[in-house]
């Protein structure tokens, strides 16, 4: 339930990208030859787009999509006929669940070497066996805090409870990441379905409540950048943004822990060009196409080829884009906890925001 994942960009860049679906270019015009792809938005270079046609003669046709459930109904419906999507990790999970995803031929996917091998570890969390999905971009989810408006160390979930902060504090608008927050300062797992914890979640979110300054989303960034609160819960990668246009910005991991997120690549059932989302996949898992899409979204890729190409060392060896995982044993991902799971939290989540 992730959202918003995308960057804000120029309006002449949203309009190259229509142009690029709705002409093509290169060899691409006159193939024949096309790869249906469904994307978040703004979750790729556009350039990529047109390098990828050029290259292969295979026409990209483009389509984006702001949530993981609006996408899902379109691709359960089959009206549309996808060949490559970028679901995030439950909702991968559910999709294979359903029976909607087909298994990836990795001898047809060299580039898949590309991949660090501890993203991989993390995908079986919610793809066992890696057998339907490729990671694109990952990340985590923290706290983004303002070094000049806080006092003492910020390195626990609890500091979005301090009365000092009152109005000052941002917090997400969406359910899963809302109630991640008191469930990990608490030591539960972000995935429980125990009635107990979870309503002990959900009356820690209500104490917090006047304290909260608003519940966004994009404009968590946007806020911390302009010194407009204190503290915010935003995802890694807007983090590194947000530090290139304010350098009193600091993000933390919470010592308590936190949410790993994953979004991949997969094949739907029903993909018409097959053979051709395997060559895109491919060439998205290629070290100066992922670099390229790095640059472009900052949301930090699981390519270690990539990675090594990297000019600026500040950003190559960045605790924010690419922390270790191995210090980091408290995160998990977002698993998909079914029907009765979706129903339990999005109730109590409206009992906090009607409060």
């Amino acid at each position: 339930m992730r959202m918003g994942k995308g960057m804000k960009k120029s309006i002449w860049m949203a309009a190259m990208l229509v142009a690029l679906i709705l002409t093509g270019c290169g060899k691409a015009a006159s193939s024949g030859e096309e790869v249906v792809v469904y994307n978040w938005g703004e979750y790729i270079d556009p350039d990529v787009l047109s390098d990828f046609e050029t290259e292969t003669g295979i026409h990209v046709v483009y389509d984006e999509f702001e949530t993981n459930e609006i996408m899902y109904p379109k691709v359960e419906s089959g009206a549309s006929a996808y060949d490559v999507i970028c679901p995030s990790d439950y909702m991968i999970e559910k999709m294979i669940a359903n029976d909607l995803l087909q298994e990836i031929k990795w001898e047809n996917i060299p580039n898949v070497s590309n991949i660090d091998p501890q993203y991989m570890n993390e995908s079986e969390q919610f793809d066992p066996g890696n057998k339907y999905s490729i990671p694109y971009c990952w990340g985590t989810v923290g706290i983004l805090y303002n070094r000049t408006m806080v006092t003492g160390p910020i390195d626990s979930w609890s500091v979005l409870w301090d009365e000092q902060y009152k109005d000052n504090i941002l917090m997400q608008d969406s359910v899963r990441d809302a109630f991640m927050v008191p469930l990990k300062w608490k030591g539960r797992s972000l995935n429980t379905m125990d009635q107990a914890e979870l309503e002990e979640a959900r009356d820690l979110l209500i104490e917090q409540k006047p304290l909260v300054q608003a519940y966004v989303v994009d404009q968590v960034r946007d806020k911390m950048i302009g010194n407009e609160a204190a503290l915010g819960v935003i995802y890694s990668g807007e983090a590194i943004y947000t530090q290139r246009e304010n350098p009193n910005l600091e993000y933390v991991i919470p010592k308590e822990g936190s949410n790993i997120w994953i979004d991949s690549w997969v094949i739907p059932k029903n993909a018409e060009h097959v053979a051709n989302a395997e060559k895109f996949i491919d060439y998205m898992c290629r070290a100066d196409v992922a670099l390229k899409n790095f640059e472009y979204i900052t949301y930090a890729t699981p390519n270690k080829a990539a990675r090594e190409l990297i000019e600026d060392a500040d950003i190559r060896n960045s605790e924010i884009a690419f922390p270790d995982l191995s210090k980091c044993p408290d995160l998990e991902a977002y698993l998909y906890l079914g029907e009765e799971g979706d129903a339990l939290y999005n109730e109590l989540w409206k009992e906090v925001k009607s409060k």
